[in-house]
């Protein structure tokens, strides 16, 4: 296995070389603003109001009329001002997420040959009889399945998601940072699908991943570990990544008034568009939602469905129209597309 010391001196790919382009971008954009001669002007005269401000209790000459006039026009300088550094911080926290993300390129090894990789042929479907999805152990990619166009799959609803990194670690604070152990669906940073044209690739492609460390105790950076040993015997890959290529997923094992808790977790409604692990595979893919835990509850009419564990019946894309049972636990938000 090729050592993971220090940056790849392989040659850049599409998706880095974009990565890079739109990181220039970004600090161009942040050069432009910290020049602006208007923000200047700002700070010059929020300093000259200072300047007037009553050192002491003495009123100045122009009366409290002088001093009300001056607050107002320094409070206005000073929300400008406010307002320039939120945006400032904002361009920065994109420049550092993509920089993250081509450190995370960079640092990758190679992507498997997708010839090695196990197909499940559309004619050998699973049995149409649902099969629950294991609860407590780490189920195998020992599947794939092929992605068709998104509309091909039941009404769209509208998705919380975002990959912007501010907005994903305010949708997140209650839980962060993630801890050891813990389950995500997780988005590879290369295309390890690339060969094959019918995936999606890498837009589409979401693994089971378990959180091995925050890094820098940076809430926004992790490595995560695919569980799935690889071909040689070696443990699972690697990967140092962000919030923006992470889906927490409920802990089985959080209190019920948790933010990891599936209670904190929305229940999607029938005909929702989800993202759900495939049964016996560690492989997420979109899914249409038949019937949410509420649903089958409601279905079952009796004292031991509310003791149940909480289950979805879905229907995978490309699946021959099967149903299958899939735990609440392993079922998310459906992420879309950058």
């Amino acid at each position: 296995m090729a050592s993971r010391r220090g940056m790849s001196t392989r040659p850049a790919s599409s998706e880095e070389l974009e990565c890079w382009g739109q990181t220039v971008v970004q600090m161009n954009k942040l050069a432009l603003m910290l020049t602006e001669q208007e923000r200047d002007d700002t700070i010059g005269r929020v300093h000259r109001l200072l300047s007037q401000w009553p050192s002491d209790d003495a009123l100045p000459a122009e009366g409290i009329d002088g001093v009300k006039s001056i607050y107002k026009k320094l409070i206005s300088g000073l929300n400008e001002v406010k307002t320039n550094a939120e945006k400032d911080v904002e361009v920065i926290d994109h420049i550092l997420e993509k920089i993250g993300i081509l450190t995370a390129l960079r640092q990758a090894p190679e992507p498997a040959p997708p010839e090695k990789r196990n197909k499940r042929p559309r004619a050998h479907s699973p049995s149409v009889a649902p099969a629950a999805t294991p609860a407590a152990g780490t189920p195998s990619r020992s599947m794939s399945i092929t992605v068709p166009p998104r509309a091909s799959v039941g009404p769209q609803t509208t998705s919380t998601f975002s990959r912007e990194p501010k907005a994903r670690r305010e949708a997140l604070a209650p839980q962060l940072p993630l801890q050891e152990g813990r389950k995500v669906a997780f988005h590879p940073p290369t295309n390890t699908s690339k060969a094959d044209g019918a995936t999606g690739g890498k837009d589409e492609e979401w693994i089971l991943a378990v959180v091995t460390k925050c890094i820098n105790q940076d809430k926004n950076r992790y490595e995560v570990q695919d569980p799935e040993p690889q071909e040689d015997g070696a443990p699972g890959q690697r990967y140092n990544t962000t919030l923006r290529a992470i889906i927490p997923l409920p802990d089985p094992n959080a209190p019920p008034d948790s933010a990891t808790h599936l209670n904190a977790y929305p229940e999607f409604a029938a005909g929702s568009t989800v993202m759900a692990l495939y049964p016996d595979t560690s492989c997420f893919y979109r899914a249409e939602v038949i019937a949410n835990p509420r649903d089958l509850n409601a279905a079952g009419r009796s004292g031991q469905a509310a003791k149940q564990i909480p289950m979805y019946k879905l229907k995978f894309e490309d699946d021959d129209d099967q149903e299958h049972m899939v735990q609440a636990l392993w079922v998310v938000e459906w992420p879309g597309k950058d």
